[in-house]
Parts: structure tokens; sequence; C-alpha cells
């Protein structure tokens, strides 16, 4: 099979890794890929958002299967597009994706099939959102309605706080119209766990858990970023919680999604907290983590293509996946001043020794071939996945070739798995 893989992440490096271990691959193109990618297949630089010309190269160059990375394709309804021209495409359709792209429709379903999450009420009038907030003790949670690029939510720790994220949404327009309705949502305390969900609209299949650091700096501190590294397995989830995870959460949505009309096919991430009071649904993305995929996968010894055209062809109750035992970690490299302002265009050296022992993945994020070198090119820049038979096997071999890599101002958390350990 020829597979096109969208986006130019290290979540898609990750996917085309793991696709590009298949017996039934024997080609990968990636739209628009980056520096890494370009060893696995061609990178065609091609606007994300343009589906008629990412159909046409799906057309013109013979694809059989097009796998979606990033959520706002999905969003914008690249699957319908792709579906209409008879283009077999992996992701849910735009009415699914609405489970990201509208946090108030995900929360109206999760509350209208009784699945465990917060409270939470929708707001489009900043005088209304305010007398709320001045009604309530802090931490207070406020969140945009649409996507606004993981920047969108924002935790209170004062009302004044609050207020203010209130006037960037429904006044100063900041994250336009994704932020012209916002949610004021209950704040839930406790360890987050993420599980990805493959499903057909019916069937499903879950994948291991993981968990992953938001904050930018060591102690779980400073601003959030997209990610800073994430690990599996979770050693704070034990097998009862999973489960009821599963069952009540996953599952639950899949139904309810299907019993409203709208089967979600493809990846389904739940975000949940382990509150006091039980597991509870934080949020939902229609598509894999990034960096959560790339501590999971790694661990998945069955081949995962099956699995993704299981989604597709309606088959996934026949479809198993096989995991290992293996602790993973990734470690996220990033550019000085990530999340804030960052040079680009600087060389990166080591990568070669840095992936040179068998239990080592270096895949790249943020990262573009120039003149035969790689350079930086985004924030996240090279996600060092490292296995072992133990947490700290595979911590110490991950820091370990790290230590090879180098660039200017290059900079990365050295805590990561800390709360497994």
């Amino acid at each position: 099979m020829k597979v096109m893989v969208i986006g130019g992440g290290g979540r898609e490096h990750a996917l085309g890794w793991k696709l590009s271990t298949s017996g039934m691959v024997n080609d990968l193109l990636f739209v628009p890929g980056n520096g890494g990618m370009e060893e696995l297949g061609e990178c065609i630089k091609t606007d994300i958002l343009d589906f008629d010309a990412i159909a046409d190269i799906a057309v013109q160059r013979d694809v059989d299967l097009t796998v979606v990375g990033p959520e706002e394709p999905l969003v914008r309804g690249i699957v319908d597009h792709f579906r209409e021209k008879s283009l077999k495409i992996f992701g849910p359709a735009a009415g699914a994706a609405q489970l990201e792209g509208s946090k108030y429709f995900a929360k109206s379903l999760l509350e209208r099939h009784g699945i465990p999450t917060g409270e939470a009420r929708l707001f489009e009038s900043f005088d209304e959102a305010r007398t709320c907030v001045e009604s309530l003790t802090p931490p207070i949670v406020v969140k945009a309605d649409g996507l606004a690029a993981g920047k969108g939510v924002i935790i209170a720790e004062s009302v004044n706080e609050a207020v203010v994220a209130l006037s960037q949404c429904l006044v100063d327009k900041v994250f336009g119209k994704s932020g012209e309705r916002v949610l004021i949502e209950e704040y839930l305390d406790g360890p987050e766990v993420s599980i990805l969900t493959l499903s057909d609209g019916n069937g499903t299949a879950h994948m291991v858990a993981s968990q992953d650091h938001k904050k930018a700096y060591d102690g779980d501190t400073g601003p959030n970023t997209g990610g800073m590294g994430a690990y599996s397995p979770v050693p704070l989830l034990d097998g009862h919680t999973e489960s009821y995870i599963h069952k009540k959460v996953m599952d639950a949505t899949i139904a309810g999604m299907l019993k409203d009309g709208i089967p979600y096919q493809g990846v389904l991430y739940g975000g949940l907290i382990l509150t006091s009071e039980g597991p509870k649904v934080l949020e939902y993305n229609v598509r894999f983590g990034d960096p959560e995929t790339q501590a999971v996968l790694p661990r998945l010894q069955s081949d995962l293509l099956p699995a993704v055209l299981a989604t597709i062809d309606g088959t996934m109750a026949d479809s198993a996946m096989q995991w290992s035992d293996d602790y993973c970690v990734c470690v996220v490299i990033a550019s000085g001043g990530y999340p804030g302002k960052y040079a680009k265009g600087v060389p990166v050296t080591g990568l070669k020794a840095a992936a040179s022992d068998s239990h080592v993945e270096v895949f790249h994020a943020g990262t573009k071939n120039e003149d035969g070198r790689i350079v930086t090119s985004g924030g996240r820049v090279l996600n060092v996945v490292a296995r072992g038979d133990s947490f700290e096997e595979a911590r110490g071999l991950a820091y370990q070739s790290i230590k090879m890599i180098d660039f200017e101002n290059m900079h990365y958390r050295t805590d990561i798995g800390h709360r497994a350990m």
C-alpha cells in the first residue's frame, strides 16, 4: 500500500515510523513533513488545509490510504472531502470532530449520556460571564469554545485573572471566532492520564495509557506548552480504574455518538483527571495525542495498519493489538524561549549518535532539511524516545541520548517521568 500522512510534527513522524514497519506498506508520503520524515518517504510541501490540493496528490500518486495527524483539517472537514471523492482516509468526519472543535458540544454530549465530567456553563456575554466568575471560588477554568492552538484554556488562580481571561476571549477577540463563546468550568483536581481509543463507530480497541508533562520547566512549573514529554505505562492507573475508563468513558462516548446519529470513526483521545470521586473527562481530542503517541507507539508490538484500516472498514471488533511490557519515556527538546518567542534556522548536530541505540528513536517535530543539514523550524524541535525494562532504564537511556544532541539554546526538562518514579 501507498500511505500518505498529513502533518509535520513529532506525532506524524512517529506514525510514519510505525507504519513504515508494516509489511503492507511499500511507500510513504508526508504532507508537508519535516527534516526527519524525509528519511522515511517523500515530503510534499502543501498547505494541510488545501483539501483539493491534497486530494489531487492522493489521486495523482495512487495513494491507498491517507492518515491525518493534526486536529484542524479534521474539524474543517478533510475526511468528508476525501469521502466525497471515494478516497480512503483515517479520521472522524467533521460532525464527529466537533468533540474537539467545540468544547460545548463535547460537554453537552458527556452530560447527555451520563459520562463523568466537571460541571460547566456556556457564555457569549462578557457581563454575564463576569457575574458568574465573581460568584465562584478559584481556581476557575475558562475555556474558549473552539480550537485555539492549545492556548484557549486558562486556569485562573483568582477572580480577577478569570475576568481578564473572559475579556481576552469575549471583548478583545484574541482567539477570533474560537473565543466568541466561552465555558466556565469546574476545576478538576488530581493527576491526568491519557487514553487513545480506536473506533469504527461501533466497536473499539483501546491503546495503552500514557501521561504527559504540560509545563515548560522542571517541577511542573512555568507556562503551559503543547507537551514537554510523556511516558507509558502509568503506574498510578490500576487495572480496575483503567477498565472503568474504557467501558464507562471511552466506549460510552462512542456509543453516545452513535445513538446521536454521529458515528465516530478514527482515534479518540481522552484526557481524564483521576479525582477523589473517580475518573472524569477533562477534554477530548479527535486525533492521536502529541507527545503521548511518541511514548505509546514504541510499545505496540503488532502492526498498526490493520487497526487503522479497521476503523474505516467497520471491522474493529476483529482487530487486536499486542503490547510489550516495556517502559517508554519521551523527552521533548525545544527551542530556547518556547512557548514564547524563539529562533529558527539553528543547526542541529548529533542526531545519528543519539539514535544509535536500538532502544532509542529520535522523532523530529520542528525541523527542516536546509541544504543537507537539519535546522530548527519550530518551538518543539525533537522527541527523544527510549524503551527499557524499567522507568529508571528508559529515562536514563533517553537523557544519555539527549546529551549527544546539540543546538544553540536547546531546552528540555530533566524530570520527565518523575511521577512514575
